[in-house]
């Protein structure tokens, strides 16, 4: 999601047992060699996770600011989050994984696979995660389709590399901000789309998918910076912790799972207060100029339908579009695992891992 402000991911030093990197310009650099991981514990379809001779074991993360660390500040400046808490528990020795932090904030989908996908290739990673989508439910031109190709893209091209796709659904936007009704429920259908295609998209191209949406935690306050819309370190170490269970279960190697002892304050109302009068006041009039006119529109239809009691009929009219939208995807059809309307509604704690 896009933050207000916040130092730039360049500014990022190298934290924990991974260093982040931003991406490099040419081809990438030589690294030390790491041996070669034995083949127990893989997932089935070889050669997914398997290392490169003679080459470092690398995490690539894509994606827009929930990846690139807002809401877990480094004392320094910059960010850390959830990535480079998950990649310092990648691999079987301390030191043995290294992270190239792609996200940006304010990526759309079609950012990520048309400039972010490229570098990350190039990088030929063992991990690479992909989460995205949370920005282009807040544009005024948010089409499913749109996203559907790019997730598609980014995530067919990654796995067909024979890298391990970590990808998740994503907590409804209006709910965290704690929107009225009629603006909540337009945002949030959008979501269960995003979420939707993701879960299809993981059941069509294998890898590690974590239903994030509905985890307990994620209503928690104290799990969330003072924007509401990116986790506090809390919430990212959960989220980190979330990754590592399911790679766990799914037999690729990892150390210990990141700690859940915090190196820094949780947010406080006062913090939330002061930073809705400081920036988040800019934040929204910046956004107002793309998504409120059309927002308020949705939000009027909204209600019309909620005095008819007729709001099932946008929900059966957004799932259709999803599914025509999966439908539309080249190759194996990805909606023929989409299980019905409410599957974007993921369950806790279940992990995809095919292939």
């Amino acid at each position: 999601m896009q933050p207000p402000t916040g130092p730039a991911a360049a500014e990022r030093p190298p934290t924990g047992a991974a260093a982040a990197e931003r991406p490099p310009t040419g081809p990438p650099a030589a690294q030390r060699p790491i041996p070669e991981q034995s083949s127990a514990g893989r997932p089935p379809r070889a050669p997914q996770g398997t290392a490169r001779s003679g080459e470092a074991v690398r995490f690539v993360a894509l994606g827009d600011s929930l990846t690139e660390g807002l809401g877990d500040p480094l004392p320094g400046g910059g960010w850390r989050g959830w990535a480079v808490l998950l990649a310092a528990a990648l691999g079987e020795r301390p030191e043995g994984v290294q992270l190239v932090n792609l996200a940006v904030s304010g990526a759309l989908a079609a950012d990520v696979a048309e400039r972010q996908l490229p570098v990350a290739r190039a990088l030929r990673p063992r991990f690479a995660s992909l989460v995205v989508g949370a920005n282009d439910t807040l544009r005024a031109a948010f089409a499913i389709e749109r996203v559907a190709a790019a997730l598609d893209r980014a995530y067919g091209a990654l796995s067909g590399d024979g890298t391990v796709v970590l990808t998740a659904c994503l907590p409804d936007p209006g709910r965290m901000l704690g929107l009225p009704a009629p603006l909540a429920r337009p945002l949030g259908r959008r979501m269960r789309a995003v979420n939707t295609v993701v879960h299809a998209l993981a059941a069509r191209h294998g890898g590690v998918h974590l239903h994030l949406a509905e985890y307990p935690w994620v209503t928690e306050r104290a799990c969330w910076s003072v924007d509401r819309l990116h986790p506090s370190e809390r919430g990212h170490r959960l989220l980190a912790r979330g990754f590592h269970a399911q790679l766990a279960a799914a037999g690729l190697p990892v150390g210990p799972a990141p700690a859940l002892t915090l190196d820094g304050r949780p947010p406080t109302r006062t913090g939330s207060a002061l930073w809705m009068a400081t920036k988040g006041t800019r934040w929204v009039v910046d956004r107002c100029t793309d998504l409120l006119p059309g927002l308020l529109a949705l939000a009027a239809r909204e209600y019309r339908h909620s005095l008819a009691g007729t709001g099932h009929l946008l929900d059966a009219a957004a799932d259709r579009t999803t599914r025509a939208a999966l439908a539309a995807l080249p190759g194996p059809k990805a909606a023929a695992s989409l299980p019905g309307p409410k599957a974007a509604a993921c369950a806790p704690g279940a992990a995809t891992m095919t292939g």
